[in-house]
């Protein structure tokens, strides 16, 4: 039998961007719903700036935090006394997988580069990595790059950097998929996803494009060929044939499909190629009503055979209208007056609220776990 594969149990981030505190637990699907500028997308970039700290290339601690405009960009502004960044994730799998833990906080002293506060790396509870160590003490210049990018100190965790780094975020643009648009390897906004097409084996993609045509037949069911062609010049484009009055039916290319329509191919691609945690920014854009009521439920199919952990982000009422959705799986983000407080609903019906603006806004403590007001990422540190 397949193993599931390793995914992400539980986050926990404090005084990052909108959030002074989160506490969550983190199921296969994980969906975020909230109004707009709730801050969806601060969340999911919390995941992001774990892959950036483990990406091998254009990657590393400072170049993360550069790309985010630096410290002061990331620091809630409701943060009060303990004004440090904090992020910790535990990774899990089967029972018979180790479990991990990884947690870091930090902070950037005054004109002086950003700094690691606090590292650390556990292996069924017990720590491979705890930092500051007496090197960093000796020479605190090493405390400006986490132990994620440095292979003289991640021997002993390398399998975790692996995961790390296969976290993907999408958010494809269907202009940049037609003109194929500043084209580089894995391309969140989808310049390279008709290379990536063509560059799979024949049998891959023929499977997948299979399997992405019978997902799509629940909300187009007059669509009955998707493939991949090459025109003259050598060049691939993505087509799909609709049952017409014609007898050959009539086929369109990428070019001619719908904003929604490339969107959602794309969603389901990207979706079954690869095994990491898949980060996917409001699915539902572009696409008619009826179609976004069908989409997780396309999803749930081409997840069950990939087996990847999906993190989606919503204000649509429509996506979060059925009702097999599981409570455990969603995340409700409820603007406050200074923070935005996150928590798993009570009733589906909070879904609809929330997204309705009749749910009342959270206290900014919400997010924190019952009975205690500050979790110790590093217990019997300093």
């Amino acid at each position: 039998m397949k193993q599931p594969a390793p995914r992400l149990t539980h986050l926990y981030l404090e005084n990052w961007r909108n959030f002074t505190r989160v506490e969550a637990s983190l199921d296969r699907r994980v969906l975020l719903v909230g109004p707009n500028a709730s801050g969806k997308s601060n969340l999911l970039d919390a995941l992001r700036f774990l892959h950036d700290l483990a990406c091998p290339v254009g990657g590393g601690f400072q170049e993360a935090i550069r790309r985010r405009g630096g410290v002061s960009r990331l620091r809630c502004l409701a943060a009060r006394q303990h004004s440090q960044i904090a992020i910790e994730v535990r990774v899990g799998g089967d029972p018979a997988l180790p479990d991990w833990e990884y947690a870091l906080e930090f902070s950037q002293p005054d004109l002086q580069r950003p700094s690691i506060l606090r590292e650390r790396v556990s292996r069924q509870g017990a720590d491979l990595l705890r930092r500051p160590d007496l090197a960093d003490l000796t020479d605190p210049e090493r405390l400006t790059q986490s132990s994620l990018e440095q292979a003289s100190a991640n021997r002993e965790f390398r399998e975790l950097v692996a995961f790390f780094a296969s976290l993907r975020y999408f958010h494809v643009i269907p202009q940049l998929v037609r003109e194929r648009s500043n084209a580089r390897p894995d391309d969140p906004f989808g310049g390279d996803l008709l290379e990536q097409i063509a560059a799979a084996s024949e049998t891959t993609r023929h499977s997948r494009l299979r399997r992405i045509l019978e997902a799509l037949r629940t909300a187009v069911p007059r669509l009955r060929d998707l493939e991949l062609w090459k025109d003259h010049r050598g060049a691939p484009h993505l087509r799909a044939r609709y049952d017409h009055w014609r007898p050959q039916g009539a086929w369109q290319t990428e070019d001619q499909l719908s904003d929604g329509t490339l969107r959602l191919l794309a969603l389901l691609w990207t979706a079954l190629d690869g095994h990491g945690p898949l980060l996917v920014e409001e699915p539902e854009l572009s696409l008619h009503p009826e179609v976004v009521r069908e989409v997780l439920s396309m999803l749930a199919g081409i997840q069950r055979r990939s087996g990847r952990q999906l993190f989606l982000s919503t204000h649509s009422a429509d996506l979060v209208a059925d009702e097999r959705i599981d409570l455990s799986e969603v995340l409700l983000l409820v603007p406050g007056e200074e923070t935005t407080a996150v928590r798993h609903p009570a009733a589906l019906a909070d879904l609809r609220d929330l997204l309705n603006g009749t749910l009342p806004p959270a206290p900014a403590d919400a997010a924190a776990p019952p009975g205690q007001n500050q979790l110790d990422l590093f217990p019997g540190g300093s």
